[in-house]
C-alpha cells in the first residue's frame, strides 16, 4: 500500500515471514531503536544488529518526553552518518511517537522505517504522520507530522501482545468498521471470532482494511484541518475515559467505551438507528473487558477532561457523531452537545456494562 504524504509518498508493507528483518538488520547507516520488552521476546531477530548502533528504551508514557527524544539524537551523531543516517524503530505507538520526532528533527530529517509491533500501531497510528510527546504534565502537547519512508507489519507479534492490549487494538479496528457503514459492521459481526482468536489471515485482512480505510481522509487532508477530525468519532469520550481513570483503560478500549457512549446520542437524537446501535454495541462489548467501577467518578471530571480535549473551541462542546447510517456512514462535526446528554450516556454504559457482568 503506497500512502501519498505532502511530505513524501511512503509504503505499507504487510509481512508473512520474519526473514525481513534480516534485511533490516543490514541496513547501511542504521540506527536502531527497539522496545525493550519486544527485544526480549524476539531477541533471536535482532542478533545482526552492529555493535554500538542499538538503544532498548522502555515502551511507557513517562518516557515520551523531548528528552528521550534528545537522548536517541546524541546516540545518532556517534554513527559516521550524517544526513544519509536511518533510523529504525520497532514497537508499538510509544515508541513511534519518539522515533518520529527524533528522526524529524534530526539533520532535518532522516529516513526513518518503522515495524509497529502492537495491533493499535498497525491498524491506526503508523500511517497519518502524526509524532506527539508529553511536555510537564501535558499530554501530547509537543509534536510534528513526518511519516516514515517504509512501514512492515508482521502481525504474527501480535500473538505475544496481553489480551488487554490486543483488545485495545480491536478498539479501534471495530470504530473504523462501523464507520464504514451497514457493510462494515455485517464484516466485523461476521469475523470477530477470528480476530478475538489471533487468526493471521484475518488479523492481516483487518489491518489492511483499516489502514485503506483511514488512507483516504489522511490523503485528503493531512494536517488534520477538516476531513481528518472525523477520524477522531467516540474521541471525545474515549480521551476523557483514559484521563478520569489515569490511564488504567487503555486508549482502544476506551474509544470502544466511547463508541457506545457517542452511539447512544446519536441514537437519541434520531441520527442512528436503534438496531444499528444495538448491533455495535454487542460487537464492542466482546472487546471491552474493564473494571467498570474506575469510572465512577465525579461528572464534573469528565466535563473538565471533555473541555480541555483539542476538538473544543468554544464554550459550546464538540464531538464528532454518526448522523446518517446505509451503505456509508455520515459522520459529522457537532457543536451542540449538551452536559445533560453527556452524563446520560455514561449512565447508560455503565447500566448496559453492569448487566454484560
Amino acid at each position: 500500500m503506497k500512502i501519498q504524504s505532502k511530505l513524501k509518498e511512503y509504503e505499507v508493507i504487510i509481512e508473512k515471514e520474519p526473514s525481513f528483518f534480516d534485511d533490516l538488520c543490514s541496513v547501511p547507516n542504521a540506527f536502531y531503536v527497539i522496545d525493550e520488552k519486544v527485544y526480549g521476546l524476539y531477541r533471536q531477530l535482532f542478533c545482526k544488529i552492529p555493535e554500538g548502533c542499538l538503544y532498548l528504551l522502555e515502551a511507557a508514557e513517562q518516557n515520551k518526553t523531548i528528552e528521550t527524544a534528545l537522548a536517541i539524537c546524541e546516540r545518532i551523531t556517534a554513527i559516521p552518518a550524517k544526513r544519509n543516517a536511518v533510523l529504525i524503530s520497532v514497537g508499538g505507538g510509544i515508541i513511534q511517537d519518539i522515533t518520529g520526532f527524533a528522526a524529524n528533527i534530526m539533520y532535518r530529517g532522516i529516513r526513518w522505517i518503522f515495524v509497529p509491533t502492537t495491533l493499535l500501531a498497525a491498524c491506526d497510528s503508523c500511517i497519518g504522520g502524526k509524532t506527539s510527546l508529553n511536555y510537564k504534565k501535558y499530554k501530547n502537547l509537543l509534536g510534528t507530522f513526518y511519516p516514515p519512508d517504509v512501514l512492515y507489519i508482521y502481525s504474527e507479534m501480535f500473538q505475544t501482545l496481553t489480551e488487554k492490549d490486543y483488545k485495545s487494538g480491536l478498539g479501534e479496528v471495530i470504530k473504523f468498521n462501523i464507520m464504514s457503514g451497514e457493510s462494515g459492521l455485517e464484516n466485523m459481526e461476521r469475523n470477530l471470532s477470528g480476530l478475538l482468536e489471533r487468526h493471521q489471515k484475518t488479523v492481516d485482512l483487518f489491518t489492511e482494511s483499516s489502514l485503506t480505510y483511514k488512507k483516504s481522509f489522511i490523503e485528503a487532508d493531512e494536517f488534520d484541518r477538516g476531513e481528518r477530525v472525523k477520524l477522531n468519532f467516540a474521541h471525545t469520550f474515549g480521551h476523557a475515559i483514559e484521563t478520569v481513570t489515569n490511564y488504567r483503560i487503555p486508549h482502544g478500549t476506551a474509544v470502544a467505551v466511547g463508541m457506545i457512549m457517542a452511539n447512544h446520542i446519536s441514537q437519541e437524537r434520531g441520527y442512528l438507528p436503534a438496531d444499528v446501535a444495538k448491533r455495535s454495541e454487542a460487537v464492542l462489548l466482546q472487546v471491552i473487558d474493564i473494571d467498570v467501577t474506575l469510572l465512577d467518578k465525579p461528572f464534573c471530571e469528565y466535563m473538565r477532561s471533555i473541555r480541555k480535549d483539542k476538538k473544543q473551541e468554544s464554550d459550546a462542546l464538540t464531538a464528532v457523531l454518526i448522523t446518517a447510517y446505509g451503505d456509508t456512514g455520515e459522520l459529522s462535526v457537532v457543536h451542540d452537545i449538551t452536559e445533560d446528554e453527556i452524563r446520560s450516556a455514561i449512565d447508560y454504559f455503565i447500566s448496559i456494562y453492569g448487566e454484560k457482568e
